[in-house]
């Protein structure tokens, strides 16, 4: 069922999402060559807990860890592990936070050292289809608004949009309705309204759409052994235009 947010709703998801978006600032700071994943996974943990938060991935349907990292041709829901990062590398850091009953998700697409211009490349597109969906997050507009613009503009780049991962609503849990589909026709699906608040979180492939779930049943990779990235912001719809709740001034997200 789909609930929309009222101001006070709205504020409270921030704060979650300014608790995201802090961890996610120490997880960039801790990112070199010979950092673990896990070592990651617990910089975000420690601060979301020293800020009164619990990161709402832990123990969701199962899930053993705080964040998501994701690395080069894994596209969502890696598990932090031993995994030692590599000059070049790419990875997608999911963090969620919950905080006084509501939920604020995020994700960023970061590098290790120096990458490839093809790597860099797709990360800058992927963040670029991130802003284009974002700006569609206005009661003048349908769901498949954002889907068209963001598929639009990662094929025009010769690359590709995953379609087996979504959007979502985010409030009091951490998924709810709308469901968001990062590809579509434009005009179509729901109408946007205000108080509205979910996801818009494309995940970008440099080559083909189709994915494999490998054997932890968590972590999903691309078919191909391509790279993926990934970017997301929790938005809310108003009358005034798409409200960013989890972007903030001082941080470089």
């Amino acid at each position: 069922m789909l609930h929309l947010k009222s101001d006070a709703d709205i504020e409270k998801i921030r704060a979650a999402g300014r608790i995201a978006a802090e961890a996610l600032l120490r997880v960039k700071e801790k990112l070199n060559v010979g950092v673990t994943t896990d070592e990651l996974d617990a910089v975000a943990d420690r601060y979301i807990r020293s800020q009164g938060g619990r990161a709402s991935a832990l123990g969701y349907r199962g899930f053993p860890k705080s964040i998501c990292v994701s690395v080069n041709d894994e596209i969502v829901h890696g598990i932090p592990g031993q995994r030692v990062l590599n000059d070049g590398d790419i990875l997608a850091v999911d963090i969620a936070v919950k905080k006084d009953g509501f939920h604020g998700d995020m994700n960023a697409s970061m590098t290790v050292g120096t990458v490839s211009a093809e790597a860099h490349h797709l990360v800058e597109t992927t963040r670029r289809c991130l802003e284009l969906g974002l700006a569609y997050a206005t009661p003048e507009y349908r769901l498949g608004d954002i889907g068209h613009a963001i598929q639009s503009h990662a094929e025009s780049e010769d690359f590709s949009v995953v379609r087996e991962y979504c959007g979502h609503g985010i409030g009091r849990d951490f998924h709810e309705e709308p469901q968001l589909l990062h590809y579509g026709i434009a005009g179509m699906g729901r109408r946007l309204q205000a108080g509205m608040v979910f996801t818009i979180e494309p995940m970008i492939n440099q080559g083909t759409a189709e994915t494999r779930l490998l054997d932890d049943d968590w972590t999903a990779v691309t078919a191909d052994g391509k790279l993926s990235a990934q970017f997301e912001h929790t938005v809310a719809v108003t009358a005034d235009g798409p409200d960013v709740l989890t972007r903030f001034d001082d941080l470089p997200f």
